[in-house]
């Protein structure tokens, strides 16, 4: 307990920027119930459990502070505030620690126990030197029990110094976490130079991560970081099911969050059955999907290369000579205050030069004479698309060299045609390895990528195959743009149908489909989607098509032949735990399932239960 004199102090002190803490919420009057809080230590601890999702228990709990309820002072931000404005920081922290230290032994609670400190605090002299070891002693806990949370993230110039301070608690049997990963780039340099035991991963980036494909991507690589250097991942924020569920298949270990426990001054010693169900759950969730890897989305600055250019005063000797020593050279950009002016091409001023007397008429005037102007000119963070598009509508002459590119009009490079082409077409290739251009649905490799996830993880599914019956008869008669719209009203159909948190869908190609079920309603789903194709397939056929039932055409044998209106049928196989091994066993079961389906008359499902019975 601090001194009444030192408190007494502190209240009749005028504070040189008192105007500037009222404008921020911060009055003589609460410093003045702080001040008095502190002394009466009218403060108590509550604890917010950390889950360990691989045991199943409560690994450790987080030890916090709170003010009286009901009162102004109870929330934990403005007892910190207020503790800072009056100067008595460290003085603050080494009493809630106290308090927290002294609940968590008379709870005796299960597990570690994580403590709040900045940087600052731990460098205290009055605290280094001796910090809570009488404390722990009194109370009969021991350091290994205790994990130090470094929670503010000070500007730290001395590294060496910090490791100096750490250094001390670790010798003393200490463990310590680090707060807030994500919060800024300075954390990341404190996490590879301090090292930490545990990382807490800031909860901006675990609320919506089963749907933001962007958040699901940046903790992942945390996770990679974590694994590399020995560091312990705790998920703070976790207050829904899906959030819960993408954590742990990702495989980060700890967790906490609303969902798994409110922070109490009297929490439970063990998980609820709710949680318990959940990490029992044997469903995978599905992972969000990033956007299609396309060049809409690419800057052309990735083709950037830099070349010296030439100012419009260069004589065009010198222009000529400059082509002669670089060969490869096939256009010079003409700048001049950095402003790009034009192009001058090999092949015009050889071609000029090689007439007669054109080479004594031009050689000494200056190159502007000889330049085209500049057709094409685009900034930097333009997309690869949109400069591929003013490219296919320029002249030909454009076509064969190159474009400048600029940042804010300013000259940076150029930019060759041939590479953005190749570019281009590498994209789309890629492309369409992971997501379907038409539908934008997942292709092969994702398709792969989550059967193996459940197979792996011994997770009981059913995959199901999706094929349209005569297709290729309908494109022949109604064309390939008709094609893709049926293509598409499939894609909508069964994207109704599924769970999108267990399901996944995919695009094959063509007509073909795969789904795969984690959802235990799955053949009423099935039946919905045979329901749904027989009713929209009729609203894409012609009127007289439907009332005939279907339409003639000719077969590959150039035998006309009348086809019964596209039918949908499904081909599923139960996959359950040492069923099939890897995603090339269940492709090859749910084809032959598929192509039972297609000798059924009419939209019909199949389901393989050979393999299940097995």
């Amino acid at each position: 307990m601090l001194p009444p004199f030192i408190l007494l102090d502190r209240i009749n002190d005028s504070h040189p920027q008192e105007q500037e803490r009222q404008e921020r919420g911060v009055t003589h009057s609460s410093l003045s119930d702080f001040f008095e809080l502190m002394s009466t230590r009218r403060l108590h601890a509550v604890f917010q459990p950390i889950l360990d999702m691989h045991s199943g228990d409560y690994f450790a709990f987080e030890g916090l502070i709170r003010g009286p309820v009901d009162s102004l002072l109870h929330s934990p931000q403005v007892l910190f505030q207020l503790a800072r404005e009056s100067g008595l920081i460290c003085e603050f922290e080494h009493l809630c620690r106290e308090i927290v230290l002294t609940d968590y032994a008379r709870l005796k609670l299960p597990g570690k126990l994580f403590i709040n400190a900045s940087i600052p605090c731990l460098n205290d002299a009055g605290f280094r030197d001796s910090g809570d070891l009488p404390l722990l002693e009194k109370l009969g806990l021991t350091p290994g029990q205790v994990v130090i949370e470094i929670t503010e993230n000070h500007l730290v110039n001395d590294f060496s110094f910090l490791h100096d301070i750490l250094a001390e608690y670790r010798s003393r049997g200490f463990d310590l976490a680090m707060d807030d990963l994500g919060e800024g780039f300075s954390n990341l340099r404190m996490w590879s130079e301090v090292r930490p035991e545990f990382v807490k991963i800031d909860r901006h980036f675990i609320t919506g991560i089963a749907d933001d494909p962007l958040k699901f991507q940046l903790v992942r690589a945390m996770h990679q970081i974590a694994e590399t250097c020995g560091s312990q991942l705790i998920a703070e924020g976790v207050e829904t099911e899906a959030e819960f569920a993408t954590v742990r298949d990702l495989g980060i270990r700890f967790t906490q969050g609303y969902l798994i426990a409110k922070p109490s001054a009297q929490p439970g010693m063990a998980p609820t059955s709710s949680i318990e169900d959940l990490l029992t759950s044997a469903r995978l969730i599905v992972f969000p999907r990033q956007g299609a890897d396309n060049p809409v989305s690419a800057p052309i600055r990735q083709l950037l290369r830099a070349l010296e250019p030439v100012s419009p005063s260069t004589g065009n000797d010198d222009v000529y000579a400059r082509f002669e020593r670089e060969p490869k050279l096939l256009s010079l950009p003409v700048v001049e205050h950095g402003r790009p002016l034009g192009i001058i091409h090999r092949f015009d001023i050889i071609d000029r030069f090689a007439r007669p007397f054109h080479r004594e008429l031009f050689s000494k005037k200056s190159c502007h004479t000889l330049m085209q102007p500049a057709q094409l000119i685009v900034e930097h963070t333009d997309s690869v698309q949109d400069v591929a598009r003013l490219v296919s509508n320029s002249e030909q002459h454009a076509l064969a060299d190159c474009f400048i590119i600029t940042r804010d009009g300013h000259y940076l490079g150029i930019g060759s045609n041939r590479e953005l082409m190749s570019l281009i077409t590498d994209m789309q290739i890629r492309s369409a390895r992971y997501a379907n251009p038409l539908t934008q649905l997942p292709g092969n490799v994702p398709i792969n990528e989550h059967i193996e996830r459940l197979v792996a993880g011994n997770t009981p599914f059913v995959a199901c195959y999706a094929d349209i019956d005569h297709f290729k008869p309908y494109n022949d008669v109604y064309g390939f743009r008709r094609g893709d719209d049926v293509i598409l009203m499939l894609a909508r159909v069964l994207s109704e149908v599924i769970d999108p948190r267990a399901d996944f869908l995919g695009h094959v190609g063509g007509d073909d489909f795969m789904l795969l079920f984690q959802s235990p309603d799955w053949e009423a789903r099935c039946q919905k989607a045979l329901h749904l194709f027989d009713s929209r397939i009729r609203h894409l056929m012609e009127p007289q098509h439907r009332e005939a039932g279907g339409f003639a055409t000719e077969n590959r044998r150039g035998e006309r032949v009348f086809y019964l209106i596209p039918t949908l049928s499904l081909g599923c196989l139960p996959v359950s735990f040492g069923s099939c091994h890897s995603h090339h066993e269940v492709a090859a079961g749910v084809s032959a399932a598929k192509s039972q389906a297609k000798k059924l008359q009419g939209s019909s499902l199949f389901v393989e239960r050979r393999r299940l019975a097995a």
